[in-house]
């Protein structure tokens, strides 16, 4: 019946009617491993067809990808004049931009967006995809004023779509349900300002944020997860502990306070050690470079638009004076001049280490015994982030990365790959991230070098993992522009996911820069190089264990490791001398010697979240002790000596992973 279906079905809905495989709660089919909706025609030579149910993963994203478009009509009904511009599903559920006339949306217009919502949902209306021509399509999106959607049409290639549902129809490739009566459970979250295209230079929009999911149980667990999240928020978190700040003239940049800086340098540290015992040597390189680097490397043509260029006073000048003179033929146009001022701009500040790395690497002729070599740099990195996208820590303009890149042979290639996930597994458990996905991401469109090369290296990371027997997946066309790459992704405390580690390994590098090493056969080689990263940018990773541990650094982490509190200024004498005998241990300690009552005193220490809070009273002082709290064990230990709480905290001292060694 397969091949008499196939011939005779218009599209996939047909096919599977026809197969007695569409079942009420079928909303799209797989075929031959890509997602496709039921409006789509019958792929000619299609082997495998096979429905998808609303419950199942892949139907999520469809699911609220069709939200975001019954919204769309919704406001558009509710606020007339009003100009659509993008409205994708995303990891979290979906959003549409709006250029609405006359102001931003209010709590109340969200409510109104909701019940109008409902409405169209209940009407059970069909969406219908239509294969358009360019010049019709282009007439449509002008008539209907939609200028937005004009202007990505004249970006686009290829066959063209809209989807209708009643009257409401949109430029969009799909895929998205049978009906509106798949949109059971959906919540509009919040608003926010978001520049067209994420570029400031462009309009201001309107961003109406939601979620959606299968069916209501799923949606309360997940609006229960957002509350969550909304007291883990990193930046209130960094704002109620004194961690980190912002400054409008440094856009997207962090400043980090002492306490901080104490986390941070504390993250640095805890890598550094690692890097010692897995044979890393931690280098340092410059931050500003001629263009020519970046151009050998690929990162100026690929990723110029996220680079931060200067020049000097002198090169300004120079850009000045060859302006200034009139051409020929004629006065230059704005390319022409752009031309004249980017052959002055010649310096790039680095948005990443791996082509210092190869000039390094380069600069003397290495031999096949000193492969593998590792090198470590936690170099400051700077990337023009555009304004609509940065996000308190986990999207800034400069940042460090526990940034490695190993330079090795082909035959080394298995064995360094599964190193480096048994050190990615062994700092995840070091954090409690327990929950950790891999995901190999493959060759991109537009990359550099040969197929056989990307088949080289694809084939040297799933090798790598699955000698690891560790279960994966594959996301075609993800992989970085010179190498493909595994990902480690990972949830946190409140389910979460977050994608932080990654490992690419890469042909193309070695080969623009000309790199060698002389191998047992005196003949000169290629290095491969790989590319990895534990934690990432470190900025980010803070940003994410802030939300992990809702603000309870451990013990080994901690700013403020023990607080102590004094009962009254008669006993501050002996909480300064305690304090300083723990400091000598290495404790890292403070003092609220202040006019406040006791039980304010604990209230603060309790606030920021010190692991440990110890009263020093007239008992105390007599016992040459502290009445400690313990803040994980969320009780009153009682009262231990200075030795015994020296002994408790030096045991916490260290990673989970470092006590295990330092037990044995």
């Amino acid at each position: 019946m397969h091949e008499a279906a196939m011939s005779a079905a218009n599209d996939l809905r047909e096919y599977l009617e026809a197969e007695e495989k569409l079942g009420k709660k079928v909303i799209a089919a797989r075929v031959d491993g890509k997602v496709k909706d039921l409006h789509s025609a019958v792929p000619e030579g299609a082997e495998t067809i096979e429905p998808i149910q609303a419950h199942e993963d892949a139907a999520l994203a469809i699911i609220r990808h069709s939200t975001a478009h019954v919204m769309a009509d919704a406001v558009q009904r509710l606020f007339p004049g009003t100009k659509v511009a993008f409205g994708p599903a995303t990891e979290d559920g979906f959003y549409y931009d709006y250029d609405r006339p006359g102001g931003t949306f209010s709590e109340d217009d969200l409510a109104a967006i909701e019940a109008e919502m409902k409405k169209i949902i209940e009407a059970d209306v069909p969406f219908r995809k239509e294969i358009v021509e360019r010049d019709e399509l282009k007439k449509l999106l002008d008539s209907m004023g939609e200028t937005y959607k004009s202007e990505h049409l004249d970006r686009l290639e290829g066959e063209l779509s809209v989807y209708r549902h009643g009257d409401w129809v949109d430029l969009c490739e799909g895929p998205h349900v049978p009906s509106t009566r798949f949109l059971q459970a959906f919540k509009l979250t919040h608003v926010a300002g978001a520049y067209w295209r994420g570029d400031e230079r462009n309009p201001m929009l309107q961003r109406i944020y939601g979620t959606a999911f299968a069916n209501p149980k799923l949606l309360k667990r997940h609006l229960k997860q957002i509350e969550e999240a909304k007291k883990r928020d990193h930046r209130k978190l960094g704002k109620e502990l004194e961690l980190f700040t912002f400054h409008p003239w440094a856009p997207a940049s962090p400043f980090f306070t002492g306490r901080g800086a104490a986390i941070y340098n504390g993250l640095v540290d805890y890598v550094r050690g690692l890097y010692g015992r897995h044979g890393y040597e931690e280098i340092i390189t410059p931050q500003v470079f001629d263009r020519a680097l970046f151009e050998t490397s690929g990162h100026l043509p690929s990723y110029g638009e996220n680079m931060f260029m200067g020049a000097t006073l002198d090169g300004i000048r120079d850009a000045a004076e060859e302006l200034a003179k009139a051409p020929e033929d004629g006065p230059r146009d704005a390319a022409g001049c752009q031309h004249v001022i980017e052959e002055h701009v010649r310096f790039g500040v680095k948005p990443m280490n791996c082509p210092s790395h190869c000039l390094l690497f380069g600069s003397q002729l290495k031999s096949y015994r000193e492969l593998p070599l590792r090198y470590a740099d936690f170099g400051r990195l700077h990337r023009y982030e555009r304004s609509g996208v940065t996000q308190g820590l986990t999207r800034v303009r400069t940042f460090a990365q526990d940034d490695g890149h190993i330079f090795c042979t082909e035959e080394q290639l298995s064995a360094e790959i599964g190193a480096f996930i048994d050190l990615v597994f062994e700092v995840y458990r070091d954090f409690d991230f327990h929950d950790v996905r891999i995901a190999i991401a493959t060759r991109p469109e537009d990359r550099l070098g040969a197929d056989e090369v990307w088949d080289k290296a694809e084939a040297a990371l799933i090798a790598g993992v699955e000698e690891k027997d560790l279960p994966y997946e594959i996301l075609e066309g993800e992989g970085a522009f010179y190498g493909p790459k595994v990902e480690f992704h990972l949830k946190d405390a409140i389910g979460r996911p977050w994608q932080l580690g990654t490992i690419q390994a890469d042909f193309n590098l070695p080969e623009r820069f000309d790199l060698e090493y002389v191998g047992a056969d005196n003949e000169r080689h290629r290095p491969v190089m790989l590319h990895r990263a534990v934690l990432g940018s470190v900025e980010r990773f803070y940003g994410v264990l802030l939300e992990h541990v809702g603000g309870n650094f451990p013990t080994w982490l901690a700013p403020e490791q023990l607080r102590l509190v004094t009962v009254s200024n008669e006993f501050d004498a002996y909480a300064h001398e305690a304090a300083a005998e723990l400091r000598k241990a290495g404790v890292r300690v403070t003092v609220d010697d202040s006019s406040e009552r006791l039980g304010s005193k604990i209230r603060a220490g309790r606030l920021m979240r010190v692991p440990y809070i110890g009263v020093v009273g007239g008992k105390e002082a007599e016992a040459r002790g502290l009445g400690v709290r313990s803040r994980d064990e969320n009780k009153d230990i009682g009262l231990l000596t200075l030795d015994q709480v020296r002994d408790r905290i030096q045991a916490e001292a260290l990673p989970p992973s470092q006590r295990a060694t330092t037990d044995e």
